[in-house]
């Protein structure tokens, strides 16, 4: 019998509670376990760490957080020892150099397998402040490429980042299981019900939803059977009158993500937006649920312009898409069918084995 392989994941955020390592690699973990491939999880914030660390105030807390995170990696270097890989989703540490990923990396002479699904040596942010830049420490993200023996990257614009600093690079999308947890299926709600646009993300993107309200307070006027519904850890700032917020939970996910019938995902026309791994439409469309989204970056991979989906480039791109949609029943059915086919057969978790598991090879 072969020997079984270990494998050390090394994550900011506790296990279960982010999207990025559910839906990168947690959701992989049985998987690994049938293929002679042990695990072990080492999230830098606690669970209560990581409850307070995203919220605004509370800074002795979280400068409390970040000293115990540091101390948890410390401790953490004896696992380190043990594993045959080492699996870095994001970073380490959110703050500083990569110090810890050198120690792995040159000094312990581990595989490194490097996961990101971010333009992570970029910011989103227009107004960001010195100190907010020199503490990311962005330029990181290129030195932990140069000593990973395997990159693993959401789509096409993070892999060719990558391979200015490394050739062994994967494209590793991320991925629903449409057999165990996206799984319950719209089922295209009859004519005459109140239809349902919706969003869900996170306090980090709620800014894009925001940045769609013009449209939506068009479509809110236009046709009054429709309301809208936003499925977040953090309630959004807007005006539209017909709006229900329900705070994310992953015992209701799929549920609340089933009340919608027409998905949206707006995005901005730049670079960190083309390191976006198209998260919320593959949710969308897992779950037959047509969507409507900017035609930016990644999403322009995965939507085939009015087979699977519909993309938008303006205000009127999106007020037509949307109106047809609402319009017609049968239209968002035929497209929601051909979503969840597309997913199955290329973003799903029984499609991609192969690929994941390669990493550990």
């Amino acid at each position: 019998m072969p020997k079984r392989k270990k494998v050390l994941f090394i994550t900011p955020y506790p296990e279960g509670e982010a999207p990025s390592p559910r839906f990168r690699f947690e959701q992989y973990f049985k998987v690994l376990q049938s293929n002679q491939i042990d695990y072990v999880v080492q999230s830098f914030l606690t669970l209560s760490n990581w409850r307070i660390f995203y919220q605004p105030g509370n800074a002795l807390k979280k400068a409390m957080a970040l000293l115990q995170g540091y101390c948890r990696r410390v401790v953490g270097l004896i696992a380190v020892l043990q594993a045959d890989f080492v699996f870095i989703h994001r970073e380490a540490s959110p703050v500083g150099p990569p110090i810890f990923e050198w120690v792995i990396a040159k000094l312990l002479k581990k595989r490194v397998i490097y996961d990101f699904d971010d333009a992570l040596w970029l910011s989103d942010r227009k107004d960001e402040s010195l100190i907010i830049r020199v503490s990311k420490w962005r330029g990181k993200i290129s030195s932990i490429c140069k000593w990973s023996f395997r990159i693993s990257c959401g789509n096409a614009y993070l892999c060719d980042f990558a391979r200015q600093f490394n050739q062994a690079v994967t494209l590793n999308p991320t991925t629903i299981d449409t057999n165990r947890h996206h799984h319950l299926l719209n089922s295209g709600k009859g004519n005459s019900r109140e239809i349902i646009i919706g969003w869900t993300g996170s306090h980090s993107t709620l800014k894009y939803f925001e940045q769609l309200e013009p449209v939506l307070r068009k479509i809110e006027i236009r046709f009054p059977m429709v309301s809208f519904l936003i499925i977040a850890n953090k309630p959004p700032n807007t005006a539209l009158k017909r709006l229900t917020y329900i705070p994310w939970s992953e015992r209701t996910e799929i549920e609340d993500l089933s009340r919608i019938d027409i998905g949206v995902m707006p995005l901005p026309d730049d670079e960190w937006s083309k390191g976006k791994c198209g998260f919320k439409i593959l949710q969308y469309m897992a779950l037959g649920i047509p969507s409507v989204s900017s035609s930016v970056g990644v999403n322009s991979s995965i939507v085939q312009n009015g087979d699977n989906g519909f993309m938008a480039n303006s205000e009127q791109d999106w007020i037509e898409l949307l109106g047809k949609l609402i319009a017609d029943s049968k239209l968002r059915q035929e497209i929601g069918v051909k979503g969840r086919e597309t997913v199955v057969s290329r973003y799903s978790v029984s499609s991609n084995t192969p690929t994941f598991l390669s990493l550990f090879e």
